[in-house]
């Protein structure tokens, strides 16, 4: 069983502004869930939704690098597991690829639920990072 996601997205944006819709809550809200998050290792902070996720950051490298522990109630067992999430941002020549990692499934169903939203939520942060005026 695959047991991790692996998307990139490139935006024409410079890696701080697409840093900024990772990092700041209120930013973060707009497209994932609203949220306590602060850009701090060892910040622990929840995304509010129907099935609440409770995380840690892990690592931060403004612009570069951020790490977050994910736990959330599995769809198949109604257990919590714990997961990571990994975001990447690369400057490239015309603005910023950003890689997403998120890893730790050990069941198919969490894996395919989470793709899922990932990919909704994708789709929400690349309306928003293309209205970032260059």
């Amino acid at each position: 069983m695959q047991k991790e996601i692996k998307h990139t997205w490139f935006y024409s944006q410079s890696p701080q502004d697409v840093w900024d819709y990772l990092t700041k809550s209120e930013l973060l809200e707009q497209w994932l869930m609203p949220n306590d998050f602060q850009p701090v290792v060892g910040h622990k902070f929840q995304f509010f939704c129907n099935n609440t996720c409770f995380c840690e950051v892990l690592e931060v490298e403004p612009c570069t690098k951020l790490t977050y522990t994910w736990q959330t109630n599995s769809v198949e067992t109604k257990k919590p597991f714990v997961s990571k999430v990994m975001w990447t941002l690369l400057p490239k020549e015309n603005g910023t690829e950003l890689q997403l990692v998120h890893n730790g499934f050990t069941a198919l169903e969490d894996l395919i639920m989470h793709e899922n939203g990932w990919n909704k939520c994708a789709e929400k942060l690349e309306g928003l990072v293309n209205k970032v005026e260059k």
